[in-house]
């Protein structure tokens, strides 16, 4: 063999793994491109999982506080339900204690005095106010006017006189109270009646 054919050879050879690296190099790095996509593509489907993951955490409890919230109100939906019912009692042992002061029921007297300040101290317990708004200003969100009486020593729109106490439960107006308000004569109504 001539040098010729050596360095041609030798240059077939080089070419040939040349072609050979060239070409697998190339294969590395179309494997390694797959590879980088499917990570990437791994890394956004791991974050989608975990920004569902985050939403279904914030909707379940967003879920629970309206459920317990819910709940609570269900609640003292039923207690004014129930202390509705307990008005009228109420009141009941209200006229019997007004109506039996003779010294013979004395001792019936002191039993139903008991059961009505028990009666009182539970509902109160349970959150019910009384409204008994003798000298204050009428509210109509409050008090219902029964009545009214025209008079000059009192401020206009004063409650004299309550026939019937209210009851508020939580905020809740469960029976208004029933009042005789304080009007000042109006003259012109007098010149109307003349």
């Amino acid at each position: 063999m001539s040098d010729k054919e050596v360095k041609v050879n030798i240059n077939k050879d080089l070419d040939s793994s040349e072609i050979d690296q060239s070409a697998e190099g190339k294969a590395m790095e179309a494997d390694s491109a797959k590879e980088d996509a499917e990570m990437a593509k791994l890394a956004s489907d791991l974050e989608q999982l975990r920004q569902s993951m985050l939403r279904s955490q914030a909707d379940f409890a967003n879920y629970r506080k309206r459920i317990e919230k819910e709940r609570l109100e269900d609640s003292k939906r039923a207690t004014a339900r129930v202390i509705e019912g307990l008005i009228p009692v109420i009141d009941g042992f209200e006229h019997a204690l007004a109506a039996h002061r003779e010294a013979e029921y004395e001792n019936y007297r002191k039993g139903f005095e008991l059961i009505y300040k028990q009666l009182l101290d539970n509902i109160t317990r349970l959150g019910v106010e009384r409204i008994d708004p003798v000298g204050k200003p009428f509210d109509p969100h409050l008090h219902q006017a029964m009545d009214r009486t025209e008079t000059t020593e009192h401020k206009d729109g004063t409650i004299l006189q309550v026939f019937q106490p209210g009851y508020v439960f939580h905020g809740r107006v469960l029976r208004p109270a029933m009042v005789r308000v304080a009007v000042h004569p109006n003259p012109a109504s007098k010149e109307a009646v003349n």
